[in-house]
């Protein structure tokens, strides 16, 4: 009995042991599997079409993780939220940036993760989702979307009917005008004609003008030393007529101060004696004009004898 005892305790002891390393190695296996990895959490705000939980999740060209779950924000549905598995020493930074990219025109979406600078802090988590979350940036997808949506948008204006309606009758009226060209196809020959004529003429006229311009331009530079001699000359003689000038005012300064003084006084009476000499000598020119006898000799003239008189 005895021996049966030990053998349970030593099989209840070998046991308890396994289950222990068991766990032991459970513990330390997810311990080495969370120092290795850590989750970051990317909201989109765009469809997500085509990426699914396992897709690969890229640093600028370099596989660093997968989508561990995709879900719907219960906040707001048209939200996205990526939860990412990536490697430890992944340097997600506070401007890392995530986006959907394909492979090729046709080939499985994943997330690129780009940006970064060295200088930048580690991401830390968010206190809404008690995870670090990367923001995002429009797609190549999305941007091609809008331009798109964009594109027809600005196509339905611009094929609205009244555009087409204009659009129209621009072509009839371009039509109507290309017939009324092809019908006065002469007219417009002899129009060409006279217009390359003309022309020419204007050629052979501007070619005479700069001739005689040119030949106006030498003459003018051959006189401009000889009328510049003049020119100075005759500046010399004013210059100098201005200086005897001067001197002779100076020098008689007080006799013209004298004249202006009594002279220009006394000159008043004489204009008025003088006026009135002209006055009584304009009336002796009008006496003399009607009768020189009467007019000196105070009296009428005699009569000449008239035998019809009685």
């Amino acid at each position: 009995m005895e021996t049966k005892a030990n053998y349970v305790l030593i099989g209840a002891f070998t046991l308890v042991t396994a289950v222990f390393l068991l766990l032991f190695g459970l513990w330390a296996a997810k311990y080495s599997s969370e120092r290795d990895w850590r989750e970051y959490l990317v909201v989109f705000t765009e469809p997500v079409t085509g990426l699914t939980e396992g897709s690969s999740v890229q640093y600028n060209g370099i596989a660093v993780g997968t989508v561990e779950r995709l879900e719907l924000d219960q906040e707001d549905p048209r939200r996205v939220i990526a939860r990412l598995k990536l490697k430890a020493s992944t340097p997600v930074k506070v401007d890392t940036r995530a986006k959907l990219s394909i492979t090729g025109l046709t080939g499985v979406p994943f997330i690129q993760l780009t940006g970064g600078t060295p200088e930048s802090p580690p991401l830390l988590a968010d206190s809404r989702y008690e995870l670090p979350v990367i923001r995002t940036e429009a797609s190549a997808l999305q941007n091609i979307a809008d331009t798109a949506n964009r594109l027809v948008a600005r196509m339905d204006q611009v094929l609205s009917e009244e555009n087409v309606q204009r659009i129209a009758n621009t072509l009839e009226n371009i039509e109507t005008m290309t017939g009324t060209v092809a019908a006065q196809r002469e007219d417009l020959r002899t129009l060409i004609v006279n217009a390359r004529e003309s022309s020419e003429l204007l050629r052979k006229t501007l070619a005479s003008t700069n001739r005689a311009v040119d030949d106006f331009d030498r003459e003018l530079v051959d006189k401009l030393p000889a009328l510049v001699a003049k020119l100075d000359s005759t500046l010399t003689r004013l210059d100098a007529a201005a200086g005897g000038a001067d001197a002779v005012i100076n020098e008689n300064r007080a006799a013209i101060r004298s004249f202006t003084n009594d002279g220009l006084a006394q000159l008043a009476p004489t204009l008025a004696e003088m006026q009135a000499l002209i006055r009584d000598l304009r009336q002796i020119s009008e006496g003399l004009q009607g009768g020189p006898a009467a007019y000196l000799m105070g009296r009428s003239a005699p009569k000449e004898f008239d035998p019809n008189e009685e």
